[in-house]
């Protein structure tokens, strides 16, 4: 049944009604009893009857405590904090609707971030966290650091509206910001959407300002309110009733909302939009589109809880009441000097970082400005260049971008809210207008270099322009913060099915039907043909070819496989790319057009001698000619070529990481690692159907130290793994073995790689092992972006980098210790400063190493089999000195972590 209506009382009071309303509306089992979980703790119980949990999840969370217990030789938390963790996961992983995260984080003294650093901390252990609880807390942070910057925006703006704070007005102001919530868990599925809540928050505003008392209101927001808007008094509102020609108000004031856009560097079209489709259904839907009265906040109240209860997630009203749970408590960090000051006073000033809202609405109002002068239709130089082909591509083009428009906004819709399919079109036309933008920059590359102006193939080329558009689409959803890599690639859930509530890329492949493999053909060619990319913009670029590379172009589907058949069909002889070239220089030279029109092997989109070429056929430039019964030999295709040069390098570097992790004691086994790695990917390729590169990686480290009788056991290389960057439980946890069946990768390793390779394997312990593969040169990106910071070798704390990237160091805050090389130092004593912090981390480093006790090792993982260790089955004699090390690498990145937690929260508060 539904909560029972109330008024807003204290924080204690609304988590007692909710606990209650989450399991009267479940009722998923009957109350615990003490008496069926003797065999428990009887504390843990009292949490569990408190929070109404069910016997299954009971049992699961007390068997989890039990393994924690088990695995750590000190809990730094309290065991009810632990408990509170236990619970949340079993609940999780269970799906049953027992309580909420602010129910859990009230029974147990913790705010947010808190508790999601000790979720995590239980992953880094232990290894217990599934795919399924893994997304609903990144789902959970991001949703809570979305709510946090548009309550703290809230809040300033109330500071600037409104000339006074008393009790009547703090009341307004709550339901407004309670209003404002239920808007956004009514209008949108994705509730983590910074910029849509964001437009979402400014049409309350608007209506508050509206319903607000004019003397009440600062004089810019007085005067911005329309006079036709102005609100009724009692008088005028009878006045109205009995004149039933007088016109209603309209449903927004223009004027307004332009000043509140322009006051929040927000796009008022967007806004606008924003008001009239989603905002004023949720109007309707209260039947508070024509009433001159601000909603009343018992009711407000009421039907936030239902939402909030349902959802089971943070309840919101906690910002406005400063509520623990959701601000972490204040922290004094002592003073520490900040250098360097520069010679010049206008410098000494510290320029604030941006907020959120702010860094987004930047981004998109330069987006938008690149875009001013491109239009919805070609350009009179793009027409030209179309008219200029044998086939005018003019009309494919239109149509194709008519019914892809129709997709991707439907799919948008589907996504983000029913009601957001004009945003989608919104987008969309953005996309549009960079998408033409970046066609005629290519084209006038392609003419200089090739002094052509006939591009008919190329234009003709559905792909390429499918490829093209999901680019230009992909840096728009970027730049709106709707696409990451929060789920590292994998767009599904546990059970494999498709997640449409997450827009994160690969999402517009799927949209535009377009395979991975000829996506990355347009990368490179889109960042250098528009200079006027960010930084951002191009790193995630760049993070999308990674991941085409790693995983997603090597799915069943993708035209990659033909290719590979196709260009292994001539013989042992063709190889993708030959090792000796991994020595020379990544050549970055291949364009957009070299990569779609590259040659194809015999059966690959080539038309039969007989037939006629045309303008669109993909046939080899120069005839072929060769010895009477040979099979002809055709050019490589660049596209597959320079695939394999960038996928070798990837590979090589990510390898080198790895090593570096685990194996700096036995630095000879890191080419003899690669040679395999490398071995597998060119003559082997069909291992990577369906699966990830990391998997290969891992494998392959594992076989050669298991042949040169080097410790190192699977979950060892795991915990180092997920240290990595860019990097996703899914790919040890989730690992094809046979069509259709998915399991660990100790699992893949024993039935599948070790079957597969078992013969080269054991060619590296014999006495004359197979010749080592040349290392591969790796480049600079090629999108001229150095990688900074760079940590300094045995520090945890110190990092060089250039002066502009110094807030994304670890850990950095307003007192860090900053120094700029070339610039006035100071005094004397801040070197030795420094070399007091260097040298004090390199003692401390060698100490918990060698002389320190070192942390009770890591049990077993949740995929270990039969409690065995090793790929094949085998016992280790002892615990490695890796895990030690793991462990000691673990436990001070949890430190760092939580210092880091409560600076950020000391930094945001201030």
């Amino acid at each position: 049944m539904p909560p029972k209506k109330r008024n807003s009382g204290t924080a204690q009071s609304k988590e007692a009604k909710s606990a209650e309303s989450v399991s009267a509306d479940k009722k998923e089992s009957p109350e615990l009893s003490f008496k069926k979980h003797r065999d428990k703790d009887a504390e843990f119980v009292t949490l569990c009857k408190s929070l109404h949990v069910t016997d299954l999840v009971c049992d699961r969370a007390w068997a989890l405590w039990k393994t924690v217990q088990e695995s750590m030789d000190e809990i730094a938390d309290s065991q009810k904090r632990v408990w509170g963790a236990c619970l949340f996961v079993s609940g999780t992983d269970a799906d049953v609707a027992c309580f909420t995260v602010t129910q859990v984080l009230k029974a147990v003294s913790l705010n947010v971030k808190q508790f999601v650093a000790l979720v995590w901390k239980l992953d880094v252990n232990l290894d217990t966290i599934s795919t399924k609880v893994n997304s609903a807390l990144t789902r959970l942070e991001k949703k809570y650091d979305v709510s946090l910057a548009l309550y703290q925006r809230f809040e300033k703006f109330m500071i600037n509206v409104s000339v006074s704070f008393f009790p009547r007005e703090r009341k307004t102001m709550r339901s407004c910001w309670t209003m404002f919530l239920l808007a956004k868990g009514r209008a949108l599925q994705m509730e983590d959407d910074l910029v849509i809540s964001f437009q979402l928050l400014l049409c309350t505003l608007e209506l508050f300002i509206k319903r607000c008392p004019p003397d009440l209101l600062q004089p810019l927001y007085k005067s911005a309110i329309s006079k036709v808007q102005s609100p009724p008094t009692r008088t005028s509102r009878r006045s109205q009733s009995k004149a039933k020609s007088k016109p209603l108000e309209p449903e927004v004031d223009l004027q307004l909302l332009k000043t509140l856009c322009n006051e929040n560097d927000c796009n008022a079209e967007e806004v606008k939009n924003v008001y009239q489709t989603s905002f004023s259904a949720f109007l309707d839907s209260l039947d508070l589109s024509k009433s001159p009265d601000f909603p009343q906040a018992k009711d407000l109240n009421q039907q936030y809880e239902e939402h909030y209860l349902k959802s089971r997630d943070i309840d919101g009203r906690l910002f406005f009441d400063g509520d623990e749970t959701v601000f972490a408590p204040k922290v004094k960090i002592s003073h520490v000097e900040r250098t360097p000051k520069k010679n010049q006073p206008d410098d000494d000033v510290l320029i604030p970082p941006q907020t959120p809202i702010r860094a987004a609405m930047t981004s998109i109002q330069q987006l938008r400005g690149d875009l001013t002068s491109s239009g919805d239709q070609p350009s009179t130089n793009l027409a030209t260049y179309f008219k200029n082909c044998t086939v005018d591509p003019m009309q494919a083009v239109l149509s194709r971008l008519e019914t892809l428009e129709q997709a991707f906004s439907q799919r948008f819709g589907l996504a983000v809210g029913p009601r957001c399919i004009v945003l989608g079109c919104q987008r969309f036309k953005l996309g549009v207008r960079l998408y033409y933008k970046i066609m005629e920059a290519m084209l006038k590359s392609e003419e200089k270099r090739l002094s052509v102006q006939n591009f008919s193939k190329l234009l003709n080329d559905s792909t390429f322009h499918t490829s093209l558009l999901a680019c230009a689409l992909e840096v728009v959803m970027a730049t709106y913060g709707e696409s990451s890599f929060k789920t590292g690639g994998y767009n599904h859930d546990a059970a494999g099915d498709p997640v449409e509530t997450d827009l994160c890329f690969p999402w517009i492949l799927d949209v535009v039907d377009l395979p991975a493999f000829d996506f990355y053909k347009v990368i490179e060619s889109f960042i250098k043909a528009e200079p006027t990319l960010s930084k951002d913009i191009v790193k995630h670029l760049e993070t999308c070819e990674n991941l085409i590379m790693e995983r997603i172009a090597w799915r069943t589907d993708s035209p990659l496989f033909e290719l590979l058949k196709q260009e292994h069909g001539g013989g042992a002889a063709d190889q993708v790319e030959t090792p000796a070239s991994f020595s020379q220089p990544l050549q970055h030279n291949h364009t957009a057009a070299d990569l779609y029109l590259s040659p194809m092997r015999p059966g690959l989109r080539v038309l039969p001698p007989e037939s006629p070429a045309t303008p669109g056929s993909q046939a080899p430039s120069q005839p072929l000619t060769q010895p009477a019964g040979q099979t002809p030999r055709l050019p490589k295709s660049n596209s597959l070529s320079l695939f394999y040069k960038k996928l070798y390098r990837l590979a090589y570097s990510r390898l080198q990481i790895l090593c570096s992790y685990l194996l700096s004691s036995h630095p000879e086994l890191e080419p003899i690692i690669w040679t395999l790695f490398q071995h597998t990917l060119q003559h082997e390729h069909e291992l990577m159907r369906d699966r990830h590169l990391d998997q290969l990686m891992m494998s392959a480290m594992y076989a050669i130290c298991k042949v040169k009788s080097v410790d190192l056991r699977f979950k060892t290389i795991v915990t180092a793994y997920k240290n990595m960057p860019n990097t996703n439980q899914e790919t040890f946890k989730h690992v094809l073995i046979t069509e259709g069946h998915y399991d660990s990768i100790i699992v893949f390793y024993n039935q599948v790689f070790m079957q597969k390779l078992k013969t080269n394997i054991l060619q590296y312990a014999s006495t004359r092992p197979p010749t080592l593969s040349p290392i591969p040169q790796i480049p600079r990106s090629p999108y001229k972006f150095p990688n900074s910071p760079l940590r300094v070798p045995g520090s945890n704390n110190v990092y060089i980098s250039p002066p502009e990237k110094l807030t994304h160091v670890p850990g950095y805050h307003d007192s860090s210790m900053l120094v700029s090389i070339g610039e006035s130092f100071g005094l004397s004593n801040r070197f030795q400063k420094i070399n007091q912090m260097v040298n004090s981390s390199e003692r401390s480093f060698k100490r918990t190493l060698d002389l320190g006790s070192a942390p009770k090792p890591l049990k077993r993982l949740r995929f270990d089999v039969d409690g065995q260790d090793e790929g094949d089955g085998s016992k280790s004699g002892g615990d490695s000195t890796l895990i030690q090390k793991l462990a000691e690498m673990s436990s001070t990145r949890s430190r760092m972590q939580e210092q880091k937690m409560k600076e950020d929260a000391e930094s945001k508060k201030e």
